[in-house]
């Protein structure tokens, strides 16, 4: 599993701590760090409701283009 550096810029790009994204998605920021160092794989729920935090899409997120 790779590192999720599309959540990582995302939130960045909305001048979101991981703090303030966990509190947002009701996770520790623990949580929220290891999905970003992907170390963490996260429920569906949990996906979307990051993706909703973030206004981004699953898609834009957690799913990968397979190449």
């Amino acid at each position: 599993m790779s590192k999720n550096l599309a959540m990582k810029a995302a939130r960045a790009s909305k001048d979101m701590t991981q703090k303030e994204l966990a509190e947002a998605v009701d996770v520790s920021r623990q949580t929220i760090n290891m999905i970003e160092k992907g170390e963490y794989n996260p429920t569906i729920k949990l996906c979307r409701a990051i993706c909703r935090a973030l206004d981004k899409t699953l898609d834009d997120l957690f799913w990968e283009e397979d190449e």
